[in-house]
């Protein structure tokens, strides 16, 4: 852990920049819209926008966001938005509200603080017109966060059979990101899972500059430097140092005052302190801004460490997923928060990646097989434990190409592919791997797969759509040579 700086640290002023932070918050939601609600399926969905989305959008400012394709796909959806709304009122909002009215006399601050958080996210939302993908247009076009795209379905992108594969998930999650948001070139490899060879299949489409995890190949103040790459896309080592100091399992959302994650009452509220007893909101509050207060003295104290010895300024890039801040962990955008009011005070510049990219040359130097997953390494997504899935969605790929370039054409290859782009997902593996979801993920893979199947070897027309699930893809990658 960091060593301790002083409470307060966001107070007005400023010092010379020990050099720069460029905050990425990585957004993703596997394809759950409509597959299942409670406990596993559009719940998270629904939990991550009111709980991380609407909060973090609200305060987010000279930091980058990846938006995956495929969380916007169930954002865009109409049925969900409606959705969306009445799970906020009834299920968080009436739920909060009820519970304030049951619960004993000390937890009603716990009850109240949940009561006030869902009711702001409700303000957020109807702002928006309950347009949940509105708050990240609005932050970009107001240049207060850069957007970055990613491919279509969080497919691990290493572990896919074929270069037409690999095009098919990079055109249509850059389609869906440049319709929607426009696009600077920002990229974001899910997983950082990255091989060497890859950027030049990012440099093809246009790619200007992606994420990579090489912790474990390189020592910890190489990552404060781009990579320049042969392709031309810069490759930015992600800081796992100062990422573990919340992502260890003694890291900061483990602080004795936060809210319990799953110390809920019977209707879902956070009422319980990871430390025991009732959840204070007051004394909670209080520990992220001590801790903001923490990664910022730590963070400066670093960047002057690399200055002193390499001569120059340092780029570190912390990369988080968006969902830690509010979900998974409740005080994280109070935190955050924090964080951005007290940069400058701390000396610590506060940039975007396209920004960064302007003041720091990136330098030659290799990259290696890599992930930000357990053991910085593909056994997540391709191992024993989950080599079904592996190579089913190998086996697919290989079909749908064949079947492609032999004959098949319109709604029902459209239709096969989608399937492929759901089965792809990284989230399965990940998922089954880990037995956080019981059978469901799994399940959802196997489900994808048989539509394929399916569609391949029907006899008329079916429905091209897949729901929501990418509606920009094209086929044209699979028909390339």
């Amino acid at each position: 852990m960091p060593s301790v700086g002083p409470e307060g640290s966001g107070s007005a002023g400023s010092v010379e920049p020990a050099g720069d932070l460029a905050i990425v918050l990585h957004s993703h939601m596997p394809y759950v819209e409509g597959f299942g609600t409670y406990p596993f399926g559009e719940e998270w969905l629904f939990d991550a926008v009111v709980r991380s989305y609407l909060p973090v959008l609200e305060v987010a400012r000279d930091l980058t966001m990846t938006v995956t394709p495929v969380l916007a796909d169930q954002l865009e959806d109409a049925g969900v938005r409606e959705r969306l709304r009445r799970f906020l009122v009834e299920y968080r909002i009436g739920s909060a509200e009820a519970d304030l009215r049951d619960v004993s006399e000390e937890l009603k601050p716990a009850c109240a603080a949940e009561v006030e958080r869902y009711s702001r996210a409700l303000e957020l939302l109807d702002a928006a017109g309950g347009d949940p993908l509105a708050p990240f247009q609005r932050a970009a076009a107001e240049g207060r966060v850069a957007l970055a795209a990613s491919s279509a379905t969080h497919a691990l992108l290493p572990l896919l059979a074929t270069r037409a594969g690999l095009r098919l998930q990079l055109d249509a999650g850059i389609r869906s990101h440049r319709r929607r948001f426009g696009w600077g070139g920002g990229f974001w490899l899910p997983e950082c899972a990255y091989e060497p060879g890859l950027e030049w299949a990012l440099a093809h489409e246009g790619i200007e500059w992606f994420c990579v995890d090489q912790s474990a190949h390189e020592e910890p103040l190489a990552a404060l430097r781009p990579v320049a790459t042969e392709a031309g896309p810069v490759a930015l080592s992600i800081d796992w140092e100062a990422i573990s100091w919340l992502w260890a399992l003694d890291g900061y959302p483990s602080d004795p005052a936060y809210a319990q994650f799953d110390g809920k009452s019977l209707r879902g509220m956070r009422l319980w302190r990871v430390g025991g007893g009732e959840y204070d909101p007051a004394e909670a509050a209080a520990a992220a801004r001590r801790q903001a207060g923490e990664f910022l003295t730590a963070i400066a104290e670093r960047l002057r460490r690399y200055a002193a010895e390499r001569g120059g300024p340092g780029l570190i890039v912390f990369a988080i997923d968006t969902e830690l801040l509010g979900h998974w962990w409740s005080e994280g955008p109070q935190w955050l928060t924090a964080v951005l009011d007290g940069a400058a005070a701390a000396g610590v510049r506060l940039v975007t990646v396209p920004g960064a990219l302007e003041d720091h040359e990136p330098e030659a130097r290799p990259l290696r097989s890599a992930s930000w997953g357990e053991d910085k390494d593909f056994s997540t997504w391709d191992s024993p434990p989950v080599a079904d899935l592996a190579w089913a969605g190998r086996r697919l790929e290989l079909r749908l190409l064949h079947e492609v370039r032999r004959s098949l054409r319109g709604p029902r290859a459209e239709r096969a592919a989608r399937e492929l782009l759901g089965a792809q997902a990284s989230d399965w593996a990940f998922l089954d791997r880990r037995g956080q979801a019981g059978d469901y993920a799994w399940q959802r893979a196997t489900d994808h797969a048989e539509a394929l199947y399916e569609a391949v070897g029907c006899d008329g027309d079916t429905d091209p759509r897949m729901r929501s699930l990418a509606p920009d893809m094209t086929l044209a990658p699979l028909l390339e040579p």
